[in-house]
């Protein structure tokens, strides 16, 4: 659990007003610009602090979606003691040319893990692909859930999301 003034700081940092285009294309008034807390290396450690204790106990890999889910896995990792895998959106056309670089995930449980989850849909496309590749998937972890329909999406794949902060967390800020 995080501490007391740990939702205030990461919403002064990254809490915007206005209208802004999601990426599963909805339109919002607020918006969480994640970069900014992962771009402060000591507020990005806190927050890789209060998720451990989300880690379920029997995970084998940590899992980073492309781009934000990246720096927060690696933070993540140093207070799991877990491996990590960068899981790009598409395989890219050159060099490897792998969805997940870093740690294999075939045969192994992998906790997907994320920066702020909205409606889901790059979970739920993430962990098809990896599933594909073999990983054992049942669980996602994020920073911050929206709540606007992500946990939903994932329960319909098997897969239970976990949340640092929701925006109910927000709510008295």
């Amino acid at each position: 659990m995080p501490d007391i003034d740990l939702p205030a700081r990461i919403h002064a940092a990254c809490h915007l007003t206005g209208e802004f285009v999601l990426r599963s294309g909805r339109t919002a008034t607020e918006y969480f610009d994640k970069y900014q807390f992962e771009a402060d290396p000591r507020l990005l450690d806190e927050v890789a602090a209060g998720m451990a204790a989300l880690v379920p106990p029997d995970t084998e890999v940590l899992a980073g979606l492309e781009m934000g889910g990246i720096a927060v896995v690696v933070a993540l990792a140093r207070h799991a003691g877990l491996p990590c895998a960068f899981v790009r959106k598409a395989a890219k056309p050159y060099g490897t040319r792998r969805l997940a670089e870093g740690a294999a995930v075939s045969g192994r449980r992998v906790l997907l893990v994320e920066d702020v989850v909205t409606s889901g849909g790059q979970l739920v496309l993430s962990a098809a692909d990896l599933r594909a590749l073999g990983a054992d998937i049942t669980d996602a972890l994020c920073v911050i859930d929206r709540e606007e329909g992500g946990r939903e999406a994932l329960a319909a794949e098997s897969i239970t999301l976990s949340a640092l902060l929701t925006r109910s967390s927000f709510a008295a800020l």
